[in-house]
């Protein structure tokens, strides 16, 4: 059933050199211009054009798998809670299923295991030996509002510790204020910070106000050298919507068609069930091209969405939808 997929190595062709940035346009970014009710009306018909059904659903929900930073950031994580978490990595569906889909043989894992910065040396000894890299919020998370030398010294303690990724937040208020020079400065500093890890730049879009706000910092953000820009904490009253994913996808592919590089992509927050993520899916493939449906392109932040996914795939060959608390909480 899962011949189809494909699954490439984080080595592999998928694999794109990291944006290096560039110098702050501030004509590119004051020009940029967003028709709200366009973008709406352009998300609202997505699930009603592009649907997956049998098989492509299963092969489509077994790529979303691969996309996942499976995620936890509460004030009651532990070390068990996550290396309970890393062996679901590890593991994310039961053999069983797995070979009913046809699908052993293809090594499916999460994409990433994130997690706050006192949790990154228990990840990394869990994964140990596992093509799966850890990734840490930083910068004072989920606010980012502490000084500057602060929050690059906490990526720079993170990466010691053995994070291959950072999440990275911006101070909201500099979109809020147009003040994007200030914005660019120190994105690009915490880039720097990161050295080889990449970094991913959250937008926290449900604090912008607009989507043109959302756009501008796209922009911003990519030329100052974010590998990744998302969209929320996860933390915010709106995280992650089809809108805002629409405008920032636009701007990955305008910055891509003017300067050459690729930026991955994440949403996060609030995306829980497998339509959901489907719906994302489809929406990177339409905007952006089949390239950045690999890990190295696109991320989804989410504690609860594969459970639903393994709720999903086991209907798909036992046709009996089980029960959420069946499965191993992810």
């Amino acid at each position: 059933m899962a011949k189809d997929l494909k699954i490439v190595s984080r080595t592999g062709e998928a694999d794109a050199d990291r944006n290096p940035g560039m110098p702050l346009e501030l004509d590119w970014v004051r020009a940029v211009r967003v028709n709200t009710s366009a973008a709406e009306r352009r998300v609202s018909t997505l699930s009603g054009r592009r649907t997956v059904k049998k098989e492509w659903q299963a092969a489509w929900l077994l790529k979303a798998i691969t996309l996942i930073d499976l995620t936890t950031l509460s004030g009651d994580d532990t070390p068990g809670k996550v290396r309970r978490l890393c062996a679901k990595a590890r593991n994310p569906l039961r053999a069983d299923i797995l070979a009913a889909l046809g699908a052993t043989d293809l090594g499916i894992t999460t994409g990433a295991v994130c997690v706050y910065h006192n949790m990154i040396e228990t990840a990394v000894e869990a994964l140990e030996g596992a093509d799966i890299p850890v990734a840490a919020v930083s910068t004072a998370f989920p606010d980012g509002l502490t000084p500057l030398d602060l929050r690059l010294k906490e990526i720079e303690a993170s990466v010691a510790a053995g994070a291959a990724e950072i999440d990275i937040v911006i101070e909201r208020g500099l979109v809020l204020e147009g003040r994007w020079r200030e914005l660019y400065d120190q994105v690009r500093a915490m880039r720097a910070a990161c050295g080889d890890a990449h970094m991913k730049t959250i937008l926290a879009t449900g604090q912008l106000a607009t989507l043109r706000n959302v756009a501008r910092a796209s922009y911003v953000c990519m030329m100052a050298g974010a590998d990744f820009i998302k969209t929320s904490t996860g933390k915010e009253p709106v995280n992650a919507t089809l809108p805002v994913t629409l405008v920032m996808l636009r701007a990955i592919r305008d910055y891509h068609d003017r300067t050459g590089h690729r930026v991955g992509y994440k949403p996060a927050g609030g995306i829980r069930d497998a339509k959901t993520a489907l719906a994302y899916e489809v929406l990177v493939r339409e905007e952006l091209g089949r390239a950045w449906l690999e890990p190295e392109l696109f991320r989804f932040g989410a504690s609860g969405l594969l459970t639903d996914i393994e709720r999903q795939l086991e209907h798909a060959v036992t046709g009996r939808y089980s029960a959420a608390h069946r499965h191993a909480m992810a």
